[in-house]
């Protein structure tokens, strides 16, 4: 299994490489060189598994055995996990009107990416040690990836992660499960600016060949492969847990509503379904909508700034793995791909050539969600279940309850009710805060701050250069 660029300007890697790389050294994102298909008695086979099994059989197709022998993949799946609160690492809640919501987000930060960022932290760990090899791993967070990347590499000796957040546009909580840590080889930086701008500067350093190379630069957004092959288990998943029967011919549909912000997910869903799983696909966004307009529209534009939101790990205006799910639809024409995805770069605007946008409304439906809309989701859901949903669960549920539907349906939740207190309390409603996050309050903090006007790239760089100087 080979990983080539959705631009075509690379040579192909292995499963190392992808880890390793932020953006492809031409600007494109690693993928699989071909996805794998399953028939129907593996699905069958894999129907009765648990999730960490499935993770475990899905990360084999894409790991091959001689760069991690099975029994080393099974193990470190399993240490990946053993930190998450459920005994099924995720939890199907079934509620009133057909609604299943798929739990994600038992992990350490109460968030969906500590699924995947844990598996890649201990892929990481793997190679580092055998190599004897110093990373520096640099991440934009619009609101949960930074916490869950810091707590997968936590003190760890091969590893230093420089995380930027955009102050005042993460919640208190999010932001305090950055700044909390403590640690040597952890580096925050609060920058006053949105969830587009501090991937300015990380896109600028990583463009940056030679700085890149010299520095072992790698990222742990959904830019690296390794978190988009992990979330594919989700699917699977959600889709044998919400199935009626695997006996009937064709085998059942069932339709998997994703909550999205940069992408990441909802490509591994698209792989999930090209792999054969019988899912029909809902990306669902807030006010800030590019992904709705480009499903219904072919508008892959950019609209005049970024919305602050409720749901606000999705404020995004730039979701970057589109660019992989058009790559999927188009066969792979990485030409096709490169020259519009230039012309985006350039004008922040893009019309997507017909056919493509036809395959594109086949594959994937989608809805946008208002903050009126997110926080009716979250009464109804409460009055009829007493479950309380966060603000980005809540646009998929939004869609649930404003859709009806003929096939049963799973919506996915990215995260835990709890680290939005203040999208309950304007939804009228009461929080449950458990006691780790209650403590994160009284804890001491560390950032640097990035203010408008400065240099973020320069800053980084001298950062990353200092700490280079103690190796």
């Amino acid at each position: 299994m080979e990983y080539i660029s959705t631009r075509g300007g690379t040579m192909a890697v292995d499963f190392e490489g992808a880890l390793f790389s932020g953006y492809a050294p031409d600007g494109g994102l690693f993928m699989p060189q071909r996805i794998p298909a399953l028939d129907r008695d593996t699905l069958r086979r894999w129907s009765s598994l648990s999730y960490p099994e499935l993770v475990k059989e899905l990360c084999s197709l894409f790991v091959p055995a001689e760069l991690v022998p099975r029994n080393a993949l099974n193990e470190l799946i399993d240490r990946a996990f053993s930190r998450f609160r459920h005994k099924n690492v995720v939890h199907l809640s079934r509620l009133k009107d057909g609604l299943n919501i798929l739990e994600l987000w038992h992990g350490t930060t109460y968030a969906f990416k500590d699924l995947s960022l844990s598996c890649t932290g201990q892929f990481l760990q793997y190679f580092l040690e055998k190599k004897k090899k110093h990373v520096n791993i640099l991440v934009g967070t619009s609101g949960d990836t930074g916490s869950s990347a810091i707590e997968s590499v936590r003190g760890q000796k091969n590893m230093d992660i420089f995380v930027l957040l955009p102050k005042g546009f993460c919640t208190q909580i999010q932001e305090l499960q950055m700044t909390t840590v403590i640690e040597d080889n952890v580096h925050v930086f609060a920058a006053h600016g949105n969830s587009d701008e501090i991937d300015e500067p990380i896109k600028e350093l990583f463009a940056d060949v030679d700085f890149a190379g010299k520095y072992n630069l790698m990222s742990l957004n959904s830019v690296n492969w390794s978190r988009i092959m992990v979330q594919i288990a989700h699917y699977f998943y959600a889709y044998f847990q919400c199935a009626p029967s695997l006996d009937t011919t064709p085998l059942p549909v069932v339709e998997i509503v994703v909550p999205t912000g940069g992408g990441g997910n909802i490509t591994a869903g698209c792989i999930a379904q090209k792999m054969g799983l019988p899912i029909r696909l809902v990306t669902v966004v807030n006010s800030n909508d590019i992904i709705h307009r480009t499903v219904q529209h072919g508008d892959f534009s950019m609209a005049e700034s970024v919305k602050a939101t409720l749901a606000s790990a999705m404020d995004i205006q730039e979701p970057y793995n589109v660019e992989r799910i058009l790559w999927l639809l188009s066969g792979s024409d990485s030409h096709m791909i490169k020259m519009l995805m230039e012309q985006f770069n350039i004008s922040k605007r893009l019309k997507l050539p017909e056919d493509l946008h036809r395959k594109l409304s086949e594959t994937l439906g989608s809805c946008s969600a208002s903050d009126q809309d997110i926080v009716g989701a979250m009464r109804r859901c409460w009055e009829e279940n007493q479950y309380l949903l966060c603000p980005h669960s809540a646009v998929a549920v939004h869609y649930h309850y404003s859709q009806p539907h003929s096939i049963p349906r799973c919506c996915l939740a990215p995260a835990s009710a709890a680290k939005f207190q203040d999208a309950l309390l304007q939804a009228g409603l009461v929080p449950q805060i458990p006691p780790e996050i209650t403590a994160l309050t009284a804890m001491e903090t560390r950032s640097t701050p990035l203010e408008r006007g400065q240099d973020w790239a320069q800053v980084l760089r001298g950062q990353i250069e200092a700490v280079a100087q103690q190796w």
